[in-house]
């Protein structure tokens, strides 16, 4: 799918569904941290308290409202053990999440671009 540029190739419709489409992932995947919990058990499954230690700055509220929306939204499933004492609770990837990794990738070579831009420009003045 061609991007949406001023004298493009790309139609009106196409422009369009392109919206919806990153709206959509957006929905998915925005708010504060859900990338980083991703990436976070792309290591491996993780506790709760295991995954807030990994990822800086997450409070317990959000860390717990984000995994409910990647749960629900079919990226990370909550694993009950009953059986042991105290009951524990581990959180994985779905192999859905799998879907994720280029984006992933990509996010992460811009954001090392991005970053290193800032540098320079703000090295510059």
């Amino acid at each position: 799918m061609e991007l949406c540029k001023i004298n493009s190739n790309a139609s009106d419709e196409q422009c369009a569904s392109m919206l919806q489409a990153v709206g959509d992932a957006l929905y998915a995947m925005g708010g504060k941290c859900k990338l980083r919990i991703i990436i976070a058990l792309f290591n491996g499954n993780k506790r709760f308290n295991e995954l807030q230690r990994t990822i800086n700055g997450i409070s317990a509220r959000v860390l717990s409202n984000e995994l409910k929306d990647l749960e629900m939204n079919g990226f990370v499933e909550r694993n009950v053990n009953a059986q042991v004492t105290p009951v524990t609770v581990v959180y994985e990837l779905t192999e859905y999440s799998n879907t994720l990794e280029d984006v992933v990738r990509s996010l992460s070579e811009w954001g090392a671009m991005h970053r290193e831009n800032i540098k320079q420009q703000t090295g510059k003045k």
